[in-house]
Formats: structure tokens, C-alpha cells, sequence
């Protein structure tokens, strides 16, 4: 498989109303990303409107890109719509890949339990919510990116989901 195209979309109504916020959990996916081999070809901070959420993230599957990775917006305040979002788009739940996210970042901290990010898949995507600080972003990613290469190839068509294929 050639270099995976991905996209970033960062949650933030503070920092999308702000020049003056930089977006580092955002950056950190992007360097995590790139790390890896993967192509960020599209990226983008927008405010916690469900609505808008939404249509980015079928805009962005509608561009054929294989690996979405969202940030932010996966906690207890009433703004917090991500999830809900994410649910709204996708086809099928990749629970495991939340799971598996919470249950690395519960061996960090307990607040681990308060995440409600998802994952799934939208036609040829994957969609990944990622917490919203850099720290827990790239504990997260860090633990998960080794393993969706090849989940990544099986959506694709390009491998099988078989072990003795």
C-alpha cells in the first residue's frame, strides 16, 4: 500500500475564533501522522456545532480520504458533540478502536473513563475521535497507529482480514 492519506479536523470553539490559540493537539497528529508514512492532505479547525461537524466529516469521507482523525470535543460539556457527530456519519462502529484507546489511557489516569470518543467507518474512511489535549492525543495515537495500517488495507480492499491469508 502506498503512503495512506489522512485527514485532521480539530473541534474548538475557542481556537476556531482565535488566531491567537495554536491548535497542538492538531499538530500533534499531524507529526505522529507523518512519522508513520501517512499524507495529510486535508486539514481543518472549526467551532462544536454539531451540525458543522457533521458536514465535515462527510465532506472530508466524500473526498475518498482513507484515515479521518478528529480532536476535541469528546468530553461532558454540553458543547461537547464529536461523538454524537461522528455517530450521525458513519456506517458501521470500530468499537474496538475506542476501547482499546480507553482502556490504554485507564493505565494513565482514570479520567480516562469520561472519554465518549468513537470510531467507524464512513464509506472508504476511517473515523477516529481522538481526545482533545496533545498530551492524551499522542499517548493515544501512539498506541493505536501500529494496528491501522492493516485495518486501513482490509476497508481497502488491498488485504485480507484472514491471519492465514
Amino acid at each position: 500500500m502506498n503512503r495512506i492519506q489522512a485527514a485532521i479536523i480539530t473541534m474548538s470553539d475557542s481556537r476556531s475564533q482565535s488566531t491567537e490559540k495554536a491548535d497542538e493537539s492538531g499538530a500533534v497528529i499531524k507529526e505522529i501522522l507523518e512519522a508513520n508514512d501517512y499524507e495529510v492532505v486535508h486539514y481543518e479547525l472549526i467551532s462544536d456545532d454539531l451540525d458543522g461537524i457533521k458536514n465535515s466529516l462527510i465532506r472530508v469521507c466524500d473526498q475518498n480520504i482513507s484515515l479521518v482523525l478528529t480532536t476535541g470535543g469528546t468530553g461532558l460539556s454540553k458543547r461537547d458533540n464529536t461523538p454524537e457527530a461522528t455517530k450521525a456519519v458513519i456506517e458501521k462502529e470500530v468499537q474496538g478502536i475506542s476501547e482499546a484507546m480507553r482502556y490504554h489511557s485507564l493505565q494513565i489516569t482514570p479520567r480516562a473513563m469520561l472519554s465518549r470518543g468513537v470510531s467507524g467507518i464512513r464509506q472508504n474512511s476511517l473515523i477516529i475521535n481522538l481526545p482533545g489535549s496533545p498530551k492524551a492525543v499522542r499517548e493515544n495515537l501512539e498506541y493505536i497507529i501500529p494496528s491501522l495500517r492493516h485495518g486501513l488495507e482490509i476497508l481497502r480492499g488491498e488485504a485480507s482480514n484472514c491471519a492465514g491469508k
